[in-house]
């Protein structure tokens, strides 16, 4: 587990480099520059200057170089992070369409079994109506037969 004072310093090392990165910034060190060459107008030695300034300019060029190492550590990070929740993503994906294709498996098996009950209950119509002619003939030939019976 990482030291909480690790994680402040890394947190001051991200502030520093969205601040160098800012136009604030821009403005600020041309000001800077600035500035460091008015020195020269008001009479300080120019090579002092210069020596002044290119060792302000190489500290802050380390400084900023750390800064931003920090910063594209943190963004990897970041980025594997989220290159992990896009696999897991991608896995629940291909686990969603291999269920949707077995319900559609079911489905498809629920709609043959639809269409055999569906014949069932065809024939059974056909032989009750059979059945139903049956039973008539055979009360007919059964008055028929009483009919005659009394008759004679």
């Amino acid at each position: 587990m990482k030291d909480p004072r690790e994680n402040d310093l890394e947190n001051i090392a991200l502030s520093i480099t969205r601040a160098v990165g800012s136009v604030a910034s821009v403005i600020v060190h041309t000001l800077l520059f600035i500035g460091a060459f008015v020195l020269v107008f008001l009479g300080v030695n120019f090579d002092r200057v210069l020596l002044v300034l290119t060792t302000i300019v190489s500290l802050e060029a380390i400084y900023l170089s750390i800064f931003i190492q920090i910063s594209v550590n943190h963004q990897a990070k970041a980025l594997a992070s989220v290159e992990k929740d896009v696999e897991d993503i991608a896995e629940g994906v291909e686990e969603i369409a291999e269920d949707v294709e077995e319900i559609q498996e079911d489905v498809e098996g629920i709609q043959e079994d639809m269409e055999d009950i569906q014949e069932n209950v065809e024939e059974i119509q056909e032989n009750v109506e059979d059945l139903q002619e049956a039973d008539e003939l055979l009360e007919n030939d059964s008055e028929s037969d009483f009919l005659k019976k009394v008759n004679s």
